[in-house]
């Protein structure tokens, strides 16, 4: 038999000091009894649309390759439900990308993301906080793909936005507000 230990994975930052910290001071505010009603994260969305993709069939290929690299997870792509002739689209084209984050994962690309990503935007005033879909869930968007720090500048072929939804476990809008407030979300202040 050989003596070698298998360490488990270190916990990621943003989860360790949501466990620590902010779980007692959400608990603080909102009075709540039951542990399980303090809200959480529960899922992080980034998408891509390729509207472009409909006439040059290799942009699609592009998203792919810059969604794998920003989330370290292989995206799903999006077809065309229907064809519009208006936008030359046909039923199942690939039009977009979508990755799905949870656990660590979803943990890492929000510290990168609040950390790293957002800093480097061009004249950062901070996100708007008015962008709750009144179900306590979070979207914004993103103009480039750039601020990523996993993306080569040099290798940039076409300037790609992208949208974040951060899906979190409570139906109120104050409690997800307060909840990304504390870990870290820039919101503009009014």
């Amino acid at each position: 038999m050989s003596d070698t230990t298998v360490e488990a994975p270190q916990t990621p930052r943003l989860k360790a000091m949501y466990n620590e910290v902010i779980v007692p001071e959400l608990e603080k505010e909102f009075h709540h009894d039951n542990p399980m009603m303090i809200p959480r994260v529960e899922k992080v969305v980034v998408s891509m649309g390729v509207g472009a993709a409909a006439r040059d069939s290799k942009l699609i290929e592009g998203a792919v390759r810059d969604l794998t690299a920003i989330t370290g997870q292989k995206p799903k792509i999006t077809k065309a439900k229907k064809s519009v002739a208006q936008f030359h689209l046909r039923e199942g084209q690939a039009i977009g990308c979508f990755v799905t984050l949870r656990g660590d994962r979803m943990w890492e690309f929000l510290d990168r993301l609040l950390t790293l990503a957002l800093p480097r935007i061009r004249d950062f005033r901070g996100i708007n906080g008015h962008q709750f879909d009144g179900q306590g869930n979070y979207n914004f968007g993103l103009t480039e793909q750039s601020m990523f720090h996993e993306i080569d500048p040099d290798s940039i072929d076409h300037q790609r936005g992208m949208d974040i939804s951060v899906v979190t476990s409570t139906k109120n809008d104050e409690e997800a507000y307060a909840l990304l407030k504390h870990l870290g979300f820039p919101f503009k202040e009014n």
